[in-house]
């Protein structure tokens, strides 16, 4: 039997997981607080719900891709939440980059109401989320697994199960997001001291992207400032907020951390400066004395 599947979140990552799900045949529903952006994905066959209890009371399984814990909250606990409104036995499933300790929580929040649950963070960026092509990094119980592993399957090519309670798969997320933040600001460092250099940036680029000093997010990021296009798929915002839930983990056991403390002030001074909203490419906008490509 199908289950029945909502999705709450429909920003870059969440639509593409939606629209993977209905890809398979999974009868979707799904809950944005911008109507008109879930109401667009019910046009294209869907059913948009006016709140995440609506949402709850149709679907065995819930997947939940907004921003942070405090969304996430609110998607379960707030006015309209959809904990209430589960079916015990059903799973939620939470994709946000969290606190570790704080999933752990969860977990034992929602299993005293009946509810299962994975701790599954996401990797991959829009357009493999949109392709169904993203990773999951994933922990629970074996019978959230049970009613949830297929429908993470048809959203990921990479479904990682890396334990059997919460709060491992957050902790390989945050480990990841050490590297994405560091290796972002790493590369706008570079472009920034080619551009000071005088050295063409396309130029740059193109030698860079084919030697040893590339790098996944040097690659896709760079190519963002050389368009001049600072839209956010993944906010200056987001690095701020991930890169120091980064160095509270690793503040919890006294374990040093210099280059992602870097990599954090360099995302804080670009959000201060008025980028927070930008894409976190927009670091490079905090170095003096460049001349950045504009738009052709």
């Amino acid at each position: 039997m199908t289950p029945n599947t909502g999705v709450i979140g429909l920003g870059a990552m969440g639509s593409g997981m939606a629209a993977s799900l209905r890809r398979h045949g999974y009868p979707v529903h799904v809950f944005d607080v911008r109507t008109e952006v879930a109401q667009a994905f019910a046009a294209a066959g869907g059913v948009a719900c006016a709140s995440p209890a609506e949402l709850a009371g149709h679907c065995d399984a819930i997947v939940s891709v907004v921003v942070n814990a405090a969304q996430t909250e609110s998607v379960l606990f707030g006015e309209g939440g959809c904990a209430a409104a589960m079916k015990p036995g059903s799973v939620f499933v939470m994709c946000s980059t969290v606190d570790p300790n704080w999933s752990m929580a969860l977990e034992a929040r929602l299993a005293a109401l009946g509810i299962l649950y994975l701790d599954a963070p996401i990797s991959g960026g829009a357009a493999k989320s949109a392709s169904g092509e993203m990773t999951m990094m994933t922990a629970g119980a074996p019978e959230a697994y049970a009613l949830a592993g297929p429908l993470l399957d048809a959203m990921a090519a990479k479904v990682y199960r890396l334990g059997e309670r919460a709060g491992a798969g957050s902790k390989v997320k945050i480990i990841n997001q050490l590297l994405a933040g560091v290796h972002i600001a790493a590369a706008a460092e570079a472009m920034a001291l080619g551009l000071r250099e005088g050295v063409d940036p396309a130029a740059l680029y193109e030698v860079i992207t084919h030697s040893a000093g590339n790098s996944w997010m040097f690659e896709n990021r760079m190519a963002h400032v050389l368009a001049a296009d600072y839209t956010a798929l993944s906010a200056v915002d987001i690095f701020v907020k991930d890169l120091g839930l980064v160095l509270d983990m690793a503040r919890a056991s006294k374990f040093p951390l210099p280059l992602s403390s870097t990599a954090h002030q360099m995302f804080m001074q670009a959000s201060t400066a008025g980028f927070a909203k930008e894409d976190d490419s927009a670091v490079i906008k905090i170095f003096p004395g460049i001349k950045l490509p504009k738009k052709a």
